[in-house]
């Protein structure tokens, strides 16, 4: 997929605070090395940057364009372009951690079990995902790319479903942590300007559908999705729009070294 960092960082803020949150939660006070899968432009290595000052930081993204962002920032980091779904460290490692990524990526099963056995003792395993799967935005981008001469183009891309629910993380996390700690968050994020949520989704959700298009056809169903949201998403008396936007939070540590060897 085609990223451009310019346009995923247009709500740069909102975008970065479910960083910090995560970030400020994961129990690890001292930490040598942190990796964050998924870095994007950098902003959520930044974070970390400032969360563990002393740590060895890796930042590995599959996107050449975000990896160019990230490298032009001032963050100390070692950059990696590299598929996050099978990444591994040459070494144990304190913090892994993903903000926004995993949600592209199946078979979060597998992936996260052997991420959690790649850590220290009480390292930490932090991760956070959209799950707003099932808001008016997702829903008319599947429904526009179902009704229309691209549907067979498209019909490949919609996934059901692609984040769990909280319990079955749980489930799958707590025979290898210490402590597991899920919580969601639905934040009413307050956007600005012009059809706000077709510009927020032009970022993320809607990238795999529109690379998929070309000329003609790309701009009817661009034109098509951007009607059915400013419909959905009018602007407010204030010509601000109200976006709510859930997110999963997902926090695993390790067991302590002896707990580890039982």
């Amino acid at each position: 997929m085609s990223w451009n960092p310019s346009v995923y960082m247009t709500f740069g803020d909102e975008r970065t605070r479910p960083a910090f949150e995560l970030a400020a939660r994961v129990p690890v006070e001292r930490a040598r090395l942190v990796v964050d899968l998924g870095c994007g432009p950098g902003n959520s290595t930044a974070v970390l940057a400032k969360r563990w000052p002393g740590a060895e930081l890796i930042g590995v993204d599959s996107s050449s364009e975000m990896l160019a962002k990230a490298r032009a920032s001032a963050v100390p980091a070692d950059w990696v372009e590299a598929d996050v779904a099978t990444w591994e460290p040459d070494s144990r490692v304190s913090v892994i951690y993903s903000n926004a990524t995993f949600q592209w990526v199946p078979d979060h099963k597998a992936i996260f079990v052997r991420l959690m056995r790649t850590l220290e003792p009480r390292g930490a395993l932090a991760v956070q995902m959209p799950r707003n799967f099932d808001a008016p935005s997702h829903v008319l981008l599947r429904e526009t790319a179902d009704s229309g001469p691209w549907r067979d183009k498209l019909r490949h891309i919609a996934r059901d479903k692609p984040v769990d629910e909280p319990q079955a993380y749980y489930d799958l996390l707590a025979p290898y942590a210490g402590i597991v700690d899920i919580w969601e968050t639905e934040y009413l994020q307050e956007l600005d300007g012009e059809n706000a949520v077709f510009a927020w989704v032009s970022g993320t959700a809607l990238v795999p559908y529109r690379d998929a298009l070309e000329g003609e056809m790309r701009a009817e169903f661009l034109t098509a999705y951007r009607r059915r949201l400013a419909k959905e998403y009018p602007r407010r008396s204030n010509g601000r729009t109200l976006f709510p936007f859930k997110r999963i939070f997902i926090v695993a540590r390790g067991a302590a070294p002896a707990a580890a060897q039982a």
